[in-house]
């Protein structure tokens, strides 16, 4: 079994790999999760020894973050995209749950 067969079995949350580990799955280099990570699209945890620990999420986002900058967007402006879409999904999350809430009281009168 591999590292990469537990993906599975970890929490999305877990810091489980080391900046080398995660630069290596999402092939890319150490710079670029340093760079994410000072433009504060990520925040990686620190180990005991001080090191830095990633999640799967923030891998996921990191990913994310890899492809816009593939294509020409800058790293700034790459990180800055993918802040905005998460602020739009959890917008249109609140709004759907307003919604449902109100379709359902509507629903009891």
């Amino acid at each position: 079994m591999t590292a990469d067969d537990n993906l599975g079995r970890l929490d999305d949350d877990y810091p489980a790999y080391t900046t080398g580990r995660a630069a290596e799955i999402l092939n890319t280099t150490q710079g670029f999760l340093r760079a994410i990570g000072e433009a504060r699209l990520i925040t990686p945890l620190r180990s005991a020894g001080g090191h830095r620990r990633y999640s799967r999420y923030q891998l996921r986002i990191a990913a994310r973050a890899r492809e816009l900058v593939d294509r020409g967007t800058p790293i700034e402006a790459a990180c800055r995209i993918i802040i905005l879409e998460d602020q739009l999904e959890e917008a249109q999350r609140i709004n759907a749950e307003h919604h449902h809430t109100r379709e359902t009281r509507s629903a009891d009168r």
